[in-house]
């Protein structure tokens, strides 16, 4: 398998392995930087924290993170997080898992990069 490491406005991710309905990713998010408010059709999410502090929202709802949090996230559940540190990254791995892992399953309602005006998802148009 090929590595594959997206760049985009909030850090990067890794993909570290995948099949055919699963996807793991190492993510690492800039200092002060967070992810769109967002939920998936066809995938749910898990979320470890390996370092840093952050901030998620769970379908409205604020929450403390820090190394060795476990995040679950259901299909059709808005999520975001959030790296509170202005100086250290946050870094959590992501697993993906569902019937369709594609990363035009994103609906956006909120986003720092404008992303959420067309809502659109395509992987490439997220890339810097």
């Amino acid at each position: 398998m090929i590595e594959k490491q997206n760049k985009y406005p909030w850090g990067y991710a890794k993909v570290l392995t995948e099949g055919e309905n699963y996807r793991v990713k190492r993510i690492s998010l800039n200092p002060s930087s967070r992810q769109s408010y967002q939920s998936h059709e066809r995938r749910a999410e898990s979320w470890v924290i390996v370092s840093g502090e952050g901030k998620i929202t769970i379908d409205d709802v604020e929450s403390s993170v820090g190394p060795a949090a476990v995040i679950m996230i259901s299909m059709n559940v808005k999520h975001r997080i959030e790296n509170i540190s202005s100086e250290n990254p946050l870094v959590f791995i992501e697993t993906q898992f569902g019937t369709y892992i594609g990363e035009d399953d994103i609906i956006r309602y909120d986003d720092d990069y404008g992303r959420h005006l067309d809502n659109w998802a395509d992987c490439d148009a997220d890339l810097i």
